[in-house]
């Protein structure tokens, strides 16, 4: 029986029109842009400011494009995983929604909740699946409305997140040395008095008392995840070199979680590899949690080719991290873009 190997085969992508740049921000609270620069290395960040829309809204977008882009036939794909911290309701998942609006007669779908590391533990299920033979072809979506759970009057945290989604088809070949290769994906379970989110879940339900108290939005200590997110990056990208025998001669490129440009440089020089091989959009569209590895694939599809050696790692609130070894399957300025 021929190995069976998952590869990506193409990208779709969408953020909001509204750009909330320093300089409105800097109106908002008692910051500048030289403060923002400095310290996050973050220029602008995408809003999606229509009320009543949601996280499903981008996805679906995303996915829409991937599918246009591709050709691929919506009635072949097998199954549909969003990953995000932003869903549209507790219940139903935000992939039953995006299935239904996409009209994916033939998928499943679920919600994989995995904070800023949801895209590298989302396409590792994906792989997987794909790998058993049961599935040829999977939607994998990043997807996060940040400005949903963001403070606007906490100068350290408002000036970090953006909104946004990218979308990945996942599918199965027997052409080897292709697709994803392996990963190394930990959890450590250490990092909930750090970053969280305090009221909304079962053990502080949302009440009057949670409302007037802002307890609603996201909590961060910063030095403390800049050092936790540093060390565990680097040496997750270290492990997954040497499983791999990997030199950073033979790296072709990292695409790193985009939550500090500062976080992004300092993993890049732990791991000792050129910041030219680093995949870098943060002062685009700012910290977009699940969204940001896709979308960083999205804006450098045509810089990929194939064969290419792609390490993804990330880092994210629990603490959740890894890093995944790829080799690139197609030419990816073969594929036009349609943004």
């Amino acid at each position: 029986m021929e190995k069976i190997n998952a590869v990506i085969t193409g990208i779709g992508g969408y953020v909001p029109d509204y750009i909330l740049t320093n300089e409105e921000l800097s109106r908002m609270v008692d910051t500048s842009n030289e403060w923002i620069m400095e310290r996050v290395g973050i220029e602008e960040r995408r809003i999606l400011t229509e009320e009543g829309l949601g996280t499903s809204y981008m996805a679906r977008k995303a996915a829409k494009q991937l599918i246009q882009k591709t050709g691929v036939d919506p009635d072949s794909i097998d199954a549909l995983i969003l990953t995000t911290t932003t869903p549209d309701y507790k219940f139903p998942s935000t992939a039953s929604i995006v299935i239904g609006k996409l009209g994916l007669k033939n998928a499943f779908g679920f919600d994989l909740e995995a904070a800023c590391s949801g895209f590298l533990y989302s396409l590792d299920v994906a792989s997987s699946m794909i790998q058993s033979g049961r599935y040829k072809k999977i939607i994998v979506i990043g997807a996060d409305k940040m400005s949903s759970l963001v403070d606007y009057t906490d100068r350290q945290t408002c000036v970090l997140f953006g909104d946004g989604a990218a979308a990945v088809l996942v599918e199965a070949t027997t052409e080897e040395n292709v697709g994803l290769q392996n990963s190394f994906l930990r959890t450590d379970g250490i990092g909930l008095p750090f970053l969280h989110l305090k009221a909304g879940g079962s053990v502080c339900p949302t009440s009057k008392f949670t409302v007037d108290h802002r307890l609603h939005y996201l909590y961060q200590e910063g030095r403390t995840v800049f050092r936790y997110a540093v060390t565990s990056m680097s040496n997750d990208v270290a492990e997954v070199m040497k499983n791999n025998q990997l030199t950073k001669d033979d790296v072709n490129w990292v695409v790193p979680h985009e939550a500090n440009l500062r976080i992004i440089e300092a993993v890049a020089k732990r791991a000792d590899l050129p910041l030219e091989k680093v995949l870098i959009n943060i002062q685009r569209y700012g910290n977009t949690s699940a969204a940001t590895i896709p979308l960083a694939l999205w804006d450098f599809e045509s810089n990929l080719k194939k064969g290419d050696n792609v390490i993804f790692t990330a880092f994210g609130a629990g603490f959740v991290h890894g890093a995944s070894f790829c080799k690139w399957a197609y030419d990816g300025a073969t594929m036009v873009a349609k943004k």
